[in-house]
């Protein structure tokens, strides 16, 4: 083992291992370590920089709680583009939905007009949590000042049958109705979307405290 390796082994929890197994069913049982989320934040913040950079250098990872380092290290880049190669270089790589979760690059918040391309590139992408994290970074910053109309049905090129690709759609679509309402009901309203996900993100836009009672009545006509 590698001396990071063995570091975060250091770090690890038998009983949460055990838990957090369970939540990430797709990935071997063997690679999870055990490490809190908590504790890889603070991991993160005490790697030399040199450290960290021949890290971001050296894929695959033999663990997911590596993977999930990586995950932290690349949300400090500040540098746009170099962000960009990062994340590609990084993406093929990924294969569950936490690491794909916990990837959110703070720069890309400054740099919505030049993300928006890589945005559609990895939304347009035959690996599920590629595609994921593409959708994942739509929702994250177009749906506020930044959103457009074309942005409603974006999402609809997705064909995926991947769960958890399905699921950030729904995401998606719950989130967005918060948000904006008038573009993005006639999706549902038009059915869209797969019948399975246009269940499902009604169901998920319905347990929203974000979604008014008089909004979640009216979803519920449209299931």
């Amino acid at each position: 083992m590698t001396k990071l390796q063995i570091e975060l082994k250091g770090l690890a929890d038998k009983d949460y291992r055990r838990f957090h197994q369970k939540l990430v069913p797709n990935i071997e049982p063997e690679t999870i370590l055990g490490v809190r989320v908590p504790k890889l934040r603070q991991f993160a913040k005490e790697i030399s920089t040199e450290e960290r950079e021949r890290f971001l250098q050296t894929l695959p990872h033999a663990y997911y709680e590596e993977n999930m380092l990586h995950a932290l290290l690349l949300e400090k880049k500040k540098d746009f583009a170099a962000a960009v190669n990062l994340v590609d270089a990084f993406l093929p790589f990924v294969d569950n939905w936490a690491v794909c979760d916990v990837l959110k690059p703070k720069v890309f918040s400054k740099h919505k007009d030049e993300l928006l391309p890589h945005v559609r590139r990895w939304i347009d992408s035959p690996l599920p949590y590629t595609c994921r994290f593409g959708l994942e970074m739509l929702m994250t910053h177009y749906l506020d000042e930044a959103f457009q109309a074309e942005f409603a049905v974006l999402p609809l090129s997705v064909t995926s049958e991947e769960y958890y690709v399905r699921m950030m759609v729904a995401w998606y679509y719950a989130t967005a109705l918060a948000k904006q309402w008038d573009a993005i009901i006639p999706v549902l309203e038009q059915r869209r979307l797969p019948e399975w996900t246009h269940r499902k993100a009604i169901q998920k836009a319905r347990e929203s405290y974000r979604i008014t009672p008089q909004q979640k009545e009216y979803l519920n006509t449209l299931k």
